[in-house]
């Protein structure tokens, strides 16, 4: 099934081949079907294949692909995606560079805060997963990923998450705060209100640029356009990726125009790439934005959240995290988990565990999920766990 000429990333793979995908389904090889609830990590949220999506991809493929580095050539894809995306944020939220991930997009924010505060030193959290290039991995938590690669950055340092009082040791010397407004790989991990309110006025009160990363928890996942959105604040700075694309691999980082301008000086060419906005992505992310609005997905993503909390009130589970369709479900321990998710596998559905919360299992299904694949889905998870009881 996986070629030796093909590098892997661990000795435990999935295991499915895949043969083609559409809508909620992935169909391997051999014909079967499965559910797909985690959506590529958090990146089919319109499902595979959304007609929309492909209609522009093919669209912009018929006039051209790669013609020259992100920036120096005027591309009309760009500029429509930059214009329909900050169209839909706060106004200090104007101006998007686009990248080939949202890892890049998290390694050039961490540039732009030091480069405009002329600081060194960069805060993030307990639990946060950044990305796993050496900047983004160093503003990373788990240290068992870490470990192998050190030194990594210096001048990092991990506060509890959703501590009120370790926000007291941020100081002037700050650069720069990276942050999901919900955690992810933690097994979603929500803050309070009053946590995400002080720590934007500490921003503001040490001229600290607050970096929200939404790559997993952005674009309709939580119900909102993006999860910032549930705390009434807004960051300096933020980040995206994932399903930014429909499927098509880009990322982006979003701040002011005053502040994006000084990637253009001290030095020249502050930030460069070559295949970040990448046409057809672009068209691909403008497909995206444009459904999302056309169909009206966000209105119902909590509404779908709701019943499958309800359809999945099972005794073996221990505690249900979510926002949106944002799920942890957590289990009495990881070898329950592995089962679980093995036997969902079997039965036809996938769901997938995290990588620094292994004792929960991953559901982000497409948010235009259907109400009886909602039901179908768990139903199925359902008579797996039945096995745990």
């Amino acid at each position: 099934m996986y070629s030796p000429y093909l590098a892997s990333t661990t000795n435990f793979p999935f295991g499915i081949e895949v043969d083609r995908a559409e809508g909620t389904f992935i169909y391997d090889t051999k014909g079967k079907q499965y559910f797909d609830l985690i959506a590529g990590i958090s990146v089919s949220n319109l499902g595979h294949q959304h007609p929309q999506i492909i209609k522009e991809i093919k669209k912009q493929i018929d006039k051209h692909l790669h013609v020259m580095v992100f920036g120096e050539y005027s591309q009309r894809i760009q500029n429509e995606l930059a214009e329909n995306l900050t169209s839909l944020l706060p106004k200090n939220l104007n101006c998007l560079y686009v990248v080939n991930s949202g890892t890049e997009a998290n390694e050039a924010a961490l540039k732009l805060a030091k480069r405009a505060t002329k600081r060194t030193k960069l805060v993030a959290f307990k639990g946060a997963y950044h990305g796993s290039t050496h900047g983004s991995l160093s503003v990373s938590a788990n240290e068992d990923k870490k470990a192998a690669f050190r030194p990594l950055l210096p001048d990092v340092f991990h506060l509890p998450f959703n501590d009120l009082e370790a926000l007291d040791f941020i100081d002037k010397s700050v650069a720069g705060i990276i942050i999901e407004p919900i955690q992810g790989d933690a097994g979603i991990r929500i803050p309070s209100f009053e946590f995400m309110k002080k720590l934007r006025k500490i921003c503001d009160e040490n001229c600290i640029l607050l970096i929200f990363d939404e790559i997993q928890s952005g674009m309709g996942r939580t119900g909102k356009l993006f999860a910032f959105e549930h705390f009434d604040i807004v960051p300096d700075i933020l980040t995206i990726g994932k399903a930014f694309g429909g499927g098509m691999p880009i990322g982006g980082f979003v701040t002011s125009q005053k502040l994006m301008s000084l990637f253009n000086n001290h030095p020249n060419l502050g930030h460069i790439t070559t295949f970040g906005g990448h046409p057809v992505s672009c068209a691909g992310a403008l497909g995206y934005l444009n459904v999302l609005k056309s169909e009206n997905i966000l209105q119902n993503v909590e509404i779908k959240g709701k019943l499958f909390e309800k359809l999945l009130a099972h005794s073996s589970i221990v505690e249900i995290r979510r926002k949106g369709l944002f799920f942890a479900i957590e289990m009495k321990n990881k070898d329950i988990v592995r089962k679980v998710v093995e036997g969902c596998k079997d039965m036809g559905v996938l769901s997938f565990w995290f990588l620094s919360c292994p004792e929960s299992f991953r559901i982000a299904p497409p948010l235009n999920i259907s109400e009886s694949e909602i039901r179908e889905s768990c139903s199925i998870i359902n008579k797996v766990m039945d096995n745990f009881l």
